[in-house]
């Protein structure tokens, strides 16, 4: 794994396949990445769509991003998804996602029944486009 440039937020995760995936039209793969990886505690390690391989490629991850928690110790795996109109095959050593880590912050839950006592808010409870378009 490695930064592109050393201002880099993410680096550069490869396919790890030792045989070609061709991935169909609308099909889904996981993709080995071939590393295990391990968090200090306090931090996450989050695999990211790479956006040229979206527009260049059709290819995406289902699920936006993936989390992998402190506690896994399994190889990454990628999930792809083919969203162009052709079969697209993935080669060893292809660059098919990033890998970010990050601060994780934890906070203690609270169940509320009513809106109001969340406090208050110009928003309220809009939800999808209530602030306009424009």
């Amino acid at each position: 794994m490695t930064y592109a440039h050393t201002t880099d937020t993410g680096f550069d995760i490869r396919a790890c396949n030792t045989d070609d995936i061709i991935v169909k039209k609308g099909e889904r793969v996981i993709v080995p990445a071939g590393f295990k990886i391990m968090p200090q505690e306090g931090f996450a390690f989050q695999i990211r769509a790479r956006s040229g391989n979206a527009f260049k490629l059709g290819l995406s991850m289902p699920n936006g991003l993936g989390t992998i928690d402190n506690g896994y110790l399994g190889e990454i795996g990628v999930l792809i998804v083919n969203v162009g109109n052709e079969p697209f095959t993935i080669t060893r050593g292809m660059k098919i996602a990033q890998g970010v880590v990050e601060p994780v912050y934890q906070f203690e839950f609270e169940e509320v029944f009513d809106e109001k006592d969340l406090g208050p808010s110009d928003r309220g409870n809009g939800g999808f486009g209530s602030t306009g378009t424009k």
